[in-house]
């Protein structure tokens, strides 16, 4: 019974928010004429309206972000060259994140960082619990399996610690910049502003699920560990 529930929180806490946000951006992806542009036509006079001409906007297969190493908006093709709701909303939230860059957002540093760091760890974490588990068969140390999971805690720590970071730093650039922009700045009429909210929450949202998941699973390490 325990273990049935766990798998349905873990269902709920990944799931949930994924479906919502499925839902929630299929309800505002319809194309609109009275939008004056695209999401990357907004995405690049939002940037250039906030003197941030060296930003480039591209289209990318990759999923929408914000790369402060190379100054690049990416908007998948959907939003790059779509005129909807969620097309302005994902685009302004992205500027949103140039901005911070721009600011010298601290947290936004911080996650970029520790994000360069995590790769890293992660790749060494993986090298040792592949390699330890050999080495411990040659040499036959039964303290290995420790080392292993010790390993396996330090790299989840580091993912958890990421999560942690990126839920402000998106937080900040949906409600404390974008939604702002949007408002003040008459871009979009007053009964879309709510459908705005919608999608930042539904976005914000799987931020919280991955920072939650990442607890979850760090837990977990740590009563394999201590037992």
């Amino acid at each position: 019974m325990r273990l049935i529930l766990l798998l349905l929180m873990f269902i709920g806490i990944v799931m949930g928010p994924q479906l919502w946000v499925w839902w929630v951006f299929r309800q505002y992806r319809q194309h609109r004429d009275d939008l004056p542009g695209t999401g990357g036509e907004l995405a690049r006079h939002l940037l250039n309206r906030f003197g941030l001409q060296q930003v480039r906007v591209e289209p990318t297969p990759l999923g929408d972000h914000y790369n402060p190493e190379t100054k690049v908006v990416g908007l998948t093709p959907q939003y790059y060259s779509g005129k909807s709701l969620t097309a302005a909303v994902i685009a302004a939230h992205e500027v949103g994140h140039a901005l911070q860059d721009h600011e010298g957002y601290a947290l936004l540093k911080d996650r970029t960082h520790l994000i360069k760091f995590a790769q890293k760890a992660e790749k060494a974490g993986s090298y040792l619990m592949l390699g330890i588990p050999v080495l411990a068969g040659i040499a036959r140390i039964p303290a290995v399996g420790l080392a292993v999971l010790v390993a396996a805690m330090a790299t989840m720590s580091i993912s958890a610690m990421v999560h942690l970071i990126t839920l402000p730093v998106e937080w900040n650039a949906s409600f404390r910049r974008a939604l702002p922009i949007l408002r003040e700045g008459g871009y979009l009429a007053p009964p879309d502003l709510y459908g705005a909210k919608r999608i930042l929450t539904a976005a914000a949202l799987t931020y919280l699920a991955s920072s939650l998941f990442s607890l979850v699973n760090l837990w977990r390490w740590i009563r394999l560990v201590r037992r």
